[in-house]
């Protein structure tokens, strides 16, 4: 049996999106910006994602611009926001759990004469509201919080912070990775205060290499990437009408379903903390409850590393990642957990377990049975 509990790193490619993808390749397949026939036909399958993922959050499809991924979508919110504010100031603000997609931009901005604060996060993973309060000031410009963290699930409190944020002055722009958000939760930009918001299409059964960035429309940022004037300048590069097509029938096919998904995602991620709660040695990162995404468990395990563990798991037909595998090239200790207090010894001792509606209890009961076995055998080779 294989058994795929690393959806947070990569899903798998919804039918629907493969077969709509395989027409824009074999039919459909002229540039967008193509005056003929074959150019709109082309341009129609933009429209459409472009139409079901604002319905899904409930905004103006010219409001989203279609990118490469999250990477891109988080560097053109944090980079072309910033640049767009300079004259008002140069401090920004991120989180201390941040990915990569976030904090790299933010040092690259501090090379740029920005100065960067990073907010702690307590025990859960949240950020601590009143520190955000004394830590805005006046010439802060842009602040950036992911809503789920990809290591531990936790869900920050995206609604309180805008408010927190707007406060202050309702010019501050907020950016919001959504990367393992979009499609777990319902999510509402206009009335959550979110002016810029991150998803990334392979997150939720769309394909690898698309991505979209939502823009209010009261906000305007510089393009980060320069050429034709695609996407009304903001974005050019001819677009990937393959993977726009693909990643727009994902969304549709995880929010008409949105209910019956996350219950059976959440049943089975409370069910999997169940068992590893009766499991010697293992210490639960992620929580119960409405902090804490439904799809991601993080868990440490005493005496065992995480690498070790993952590669005897990948052996029996069982994938997890150690940490967060969009970091895996750059193997370290994880910041997150560090962030919110984990162990010395358990950082190099954490798997993520990350599920989508594809998996179930059989397999859950595959990974336990096997993690049981493994545990006391690696254990031993350790002690000796």
């Amino acid at each position: 049996m294989d058994v795929y509990f690393d959806n947070s790193a990569s899903t798998k490619v919804s039918e629907k999106a493969i077969e709509i993808m395989l027409k824009t390749m074999r039919d459909d397949y002229a540039n967008t910006s193509g005056k003929h026939i074959k150019g709109v036909e082309a341009e129609s399958y933009v429209k459409d994602a472009a139409d079901i993922i604002a319905k899904t959050l409930k905004v103006k499809k010219g409001e989203i611009i279609f990118t490469s991924g999250g990477t891109e979508s988080n560097n053109m919110a944090l980079i072309g926001g910033a640049m767009s504010r300079k004259r008002y100031g140069k401090h920004i603000i991120i989180s201390g759990i941040e990915h990569p997609a976030v904090y790299r931009p933010a040092e690259f901005l501090t090379e740029q004469g920005f100065e960067l604060s990073v907010l702690p996060v307590n025990s859960e993973g949240q950020v601590d509201l009143e520190l955000l309060k004394s830590t805005l000031r006046d010439d802060t410009v842009l602040v950036s919080v992911m809503y789920v963290n990809n290591e531990i699930g936790a869900i920050e409190p995206v609604e309180e912070i805008s408010k927190i944020i707007k406060a202050e002055n309702k010019d501050i722009l907020f950016h919001v990775d959504a990367i393992q958000a979009y499609t777990k939760l319902r999510i509402n930009p206009k009335s959550q205060g979110i002016d810029m918001l991150s998803a990334s299409g392979h997150k939720f059964h769309g394909p690898k290499g698309v991505g979209f960035l939502y823009i209010d429309s009261n906000v305007k940022i510089n393009p980060i990437i320069f050429g034709g004037g695609h996407q009304r300048g903001m974005r050019s590069g001819t677009l990937n009408t393959t993977g726009i097509a693909g990643m727009g029938v994902a969304a549709k096919e995880a929010y008409d379903n949105f209910d019956e998904r996350i219950n059976k995602i959440s049943d089975l991620k409370y069910y999997l903390m169940d068992e590893l709660e009766k499991t010697e040695g293992a210490i639960l990162n992620t929580g119960r409850g409405e902090n804490f995404a439904p799809q991601v468990i993080s868990v440490s395990f005493e005496d065992i590393r995480a690498e070790v563990l993952l590669h005897a798991l990948e052996d029996r037909g069982i994938y997890v990642s150690s940490g967060s595998a969009c970091s895996s090239n750059h193997p370290g200790i994880s910041g997150t957990l560090k962030a919110i207090g984990v162990r010395e010894n358990l950082l190099d001792a954490t798997i993520r377990i990350s599920l989508s509606e594809l998996n179930n209890k059989e397999e859950a009961d595959y990974f336990i049975k096997n993690l049981k076995e493994l545990l006391p055998l690696l254990r031993k080779f350790v002690r000796k």
